[in-house]
């Protein structure tokens, strides 16, 4: 890539919501754009989360792009190899590959008010300047480690789930596991036979229900390749199931109670214990946490080389590893299940707006975005999967592409303006936007339910998960409203004038 170069649009990342952009940018006739990719592959964070067992817990046909069916999924719940070479597939299908732009990590995105674009810097010493910006960075995309007194001096293995060591050989080690979160239980199924001894730290018990996975036949696979539609009423029955969910977690959480026997029926079912069986129980609503899908994790737990430390982690002493409890565990290796920066992004630091300060500093109060999308004070910049957009119960790409209509449409609109123009959300639009989104949170299980989340920001709000149906947000995202923007225009420059000679001037 040259040294500088300009492009109308530039998306951020590579994952779902950058390919899936770059797909309808192509679709809207618009091919002056970029891809910038900050690592060497595609795929986000079904490239970077490579570690044993790692699968999506969203049927296959309702967790793949509308315009991109795959009839040949080869589980009803896939896998993180598969999902990773559907990825491959897009870019490739879609001739997105000149578009991309690998080993190019974005270090700053500045907005320039004269020139009304972006100018966007990268790791690698190139610089890109576009019109728009479009960040598709993702939510679960930069590792949260646990700031952990001792943890930097464990003389033994030490790395995140999404940063897999596939070198390094956990046959007969003692294995801590730190969190229980979606990545966890699936790890411990998968490394419990190899470990000579597995810890778990568990700070709060999740609810765990069963996974209804299963080998999807050579027939059903002829039958979406031949039929198309059969797999189009497929992927609809699978999301009309999860819309009539939403009421449960929006509006009235106290009908949640027969999903919770379910679940300790699951439980039950492995563990025979009652003394782990009331460790693993959880205190709060279903639903409050992101509810997890595994038949194996409480089998797992219940096997002789085992241990469940009922609390956090809390101190490194050496080898030695404390719990809040006091309990202490000696082990060779600790892999950190502990999340990422959902609520505090890091990319957020890295985008100066029109003001010189940057998005961090703007939602210093909050992560908040008119329709999830565009946020005040930062013109022509908009973001896949922002604040307010996760689901707690179905697929996120329904959202992406509910999103990608709202980003297509917002381009119609600087087109139909025409010239040098940049639209920059009100703030009265997104705090209206933010207040009833908030407002409509107070009654939702997540906020009600009783427990601490990664949904919550450190003030305690939901800065995360959408309070409605995917078809609401569907309605909200089809076309901008140009009375929630004001119009940018490049700065009137007044010719300065000219020296008049004295003799002219008597």
């Amino acid at each position: 890539m040259a040294q500088h170069e300009h492009v109308r649009v530039a998306v951020i990342g590579s994952g779902f919501g950058g390919l899936g952009a770059a797909v309808r940018l192509r679709r809207e006739g618009i091919t002056d754009f970029l891809v910038l990719e900050r690592a060497a592959a595609v795929g986000g964070t079904w490239r970077d989360n490579s570690y044993p067992g790692c699968a999506c817990d969203v049927p296959s046909h309702l967790y793949s792009f509308s315009f991109a069916p795959n009839p040949d999924w080869p589980r009803t719940f896939s896998g993180q190899q598969h999902i990773r070479a559907y990825l491959e597939h897009v870019a490739d299908t879609f001739g997105l590959r000149p578009h991309i732009r690998l080993n190019h990590e974005v270090t700053v995105m500045r907005w320039d008010n004269d020139e009304l674009h972006w100018v966007i810097e990268a790791a690698n010493g190139s610089t890109v300047t576009a019109d728009a910006v479009v960040s598709a960075t993702g939510p679960l995309s930069d590792p949260k480690l646990p700031d952990i007194p001792g943890l930097a001096e464990f003389p033994g293995k030490v790395f995140h789930s999404a940063q897999w060591d596939h070198d390094y050989d956990l046959s007969g080690k003692r294995v801590a596991v730190v969190g229980t979160g979606a990545s966890a239980i699936q790890i411990v199924p998968e490394i419990q036979p190899k470990a000579g001894r597995l810890t778990l730290f568990q700070r709060t018990p999740p609810w765990v229900m069963p996974r209804m996975d299963r080998a999807i036949s050579g027939a059903e696979k002829w039958l979406h390749r031949t039929l198309p539609f059969t797999a189009t009423a497929r992927r609809g029955l699978l999301w009309g199931i999860r819309e009539l969910q939403v009421g449960a977690f929006t509006k009235h959480p106290d009908q949640l109670g027969l999903v919770e026997r379910i679940a300790k029926s699951n439980m039950a079912r492995a563990i025979k214990d009652p003394a782990l069986r009331a460790k693993l129980t959880p205190s709060y609503r279903i639903g409050c946490k992101r509810i997890l899908l595994s038949n194996a994790y409480y089998p797992a737990l219940a096997q002789p080389n085992v241990d469940v430390v009922d609390s956090g982690l809390s101190e490194v002493r050496g080898s030695t590893l404390v719990g809040s409890d006091g309990t202490e565990t000696e082990a060779d290796v600790i892999i950190l299940g502990t999340g990422f920066h959902v609520t505090d992004m890091p990319i957020a630091s890295r985008v100066v707006g029109a003001d010189g300060i940057t998005l961090a500093e703007s939602w210093k109060g909050g992560m908040q975005a008119l329709r999830g999308a565009t946020a005040a004070g930062f013109p022509n910049w908009m973001t896949i999967i922002g604040p307010n957009t996760g689901l707690g119960n179905s697929s996120m790409i329904l959202m992406i592409e509910s999103q990608l209509n709202y980003m297509a449409d917002y381009l119609r609109q600087l087109d139909v303006l025409g010239g040098r123009v940049a639209l920059d959300a009100r703030p009265s639009a997104v705090g209206d936007w933010n207040r009833r989104v908030q407002e409509r949170m107070k009654r939702t299980v997540w906020n009600t339910g009783g427990c601490t989340s990664w949904y919550l920001d450190a003030d305690g709000r939901n800065t995360t998960v959408w309070p409605g149906t995917t078809a609401e947000f569907r309605r909200a995202t089809r076309s901008v409203d140009l009375g929630d923007y004001d119009v940018v225009r490049p700065p009137v420059t007044r010719p300065t004038a000219q020296a008049v000679p004295e003799e002219a001037a008597r």
